[in-house]
């Protein structure tokens, strides 16, 4: 098994190999590439001292699988030319993700539908990934009509610039900005760039990624998304109106038993969900789970998972797994 890592210098591409050293990821040769600046650049892996190479080297080496996490533009140019030398690329940006012709993958809900023929996979959107974990037994048992989503997320799903923008604004000193604006002591109601209808490129990835995710688009959904400054993991206050109604306690059992999701709603012992306890996590929490007393059928729920594990890092690697797997490489 032969792997590349395009991006292996990124605050992703850090994580991934800590998740590829602690999930035991069976590869042989482990290709770390990244822009030309940071070729030569030696990175430990388990013991082992491996030296970044550059992107057209990687292609010619002809790895089975390329996880990439380098920006839409990176792999909007090289994803399909590791594709072409018969390279399953996993692409963690938004550049496939809305593309009819690929698919876009949380393995627990879909990841039955890859074959071979699918060398380009998109990994959804961070924000998207937690959310529809947990939307998706709920829908399939009381079937989704409208969600309400407003996101609080972490500094680090920005990059490198923010969280040093943060620690540089924690400790007094003046640096270069991620941000319009401050963000310690902040909350900016602006997650990348805004788009002709007043939402942000954010907002619209949480409206549309999961209808494709679900494959299903009769329900909608609206999103608020704000930047706070938290250092790790992603939370969201979730509102879903269903077709059907349900019972508290079954919503509960339902998502105590699906994996990958862990239940933390106890207000008697003050237990809910929050980034302190999801961070390094590849779990997604949700609690605070309640009726929505203004409407029928409505749910309100908390849900919180570390951005850079299963909303990014561990969720390419799992769907690399799958594919290995089943044989479809």
């Amino acid at each position: 098994m032969k792997l590349a890592l395009v991006g292996a210098t990124g605050m992703v591409g850090e994580v991934m190999l800590k998740v590829l050293a602690e999930r035991n990821f069976p590869v042989d040769e482990l290709l770390l590439v990244a822009s030309e600046r940071s070729v030569g650049k030696q990175i430990s892996f388990k013991g082992k001292t491996l030296t970044v190479i550059g992107l057209n080297e990687a292609v010619a080496a002809k790895p089975h699988i390329a996880l990439f996490s380098a920006g839409g533009s990176t792999s909007l140019e090289w994803a399909p030319k590791f594709a072409a030398v018969g390279t399953t690329v996993i692409d963690n940006s938004s550049a496939w993700r809305m593309e009819a012709d690929k698919k876009l993958i949380v393995p627990e809900i879909n990841a039955h539908i890859l074959t071979k023929d699918d060398k380009i996979i998109a990994n959804p959107n961070c924000s998207t990934i937690q959310l529809v974990m947990v939307l998706a037994p709920l829908h399939k048992k009381y079937k989704l009509k409208r969600v309400v989503v407003s996101t609080y997320q972490s500094v680090s799903g920005t990059g490198l610039k923010a969280v040093k923008q943060m620690e540089n604004e924690m400790a007094g000193i003046k640096g270069e900005m991620a941000y319009p604006y401050p963000i310690h002591k902040n909350a900016l109601p602006h997650c990348d760039v805004f788009e002709e209808n007043g939402y942000t490129k954010e907002e619209m990835k949480l409206a549309r990624e999961p209808q494709k995710i679900l494959n299903d688009r009769t329900f909608s959904i609206t999103a608020t998304a704000v930047r706070i400054p938290t250092a790790g993991g992603h939370s969201e206050s979730v509102n879903v109106q269903f077709e059907n109604d349900f019972e508290l306690g079954a919503i509960r059992k339902m998502l105590h038993e699906t994996p990958g999701i862990v239940l933390q709603d106890n207000t008697d012992t003050n237990t809910y969900p929050m980034p302190i306890y999801a961070h390094d996590k590849d779990d997604v929490f949700v609690g605070r789970i309640r009726r929505d007393e203004t409407q029928p059928n409505t749910l309100n729920m908390w849900i919180v998972s570390d951005n850079l594990r299963k909303g990014a890092a561990t969720n390419a690697i799992q769907i690399a797994e799958y594919l290995i797997y089943h044989k479809l490489l």
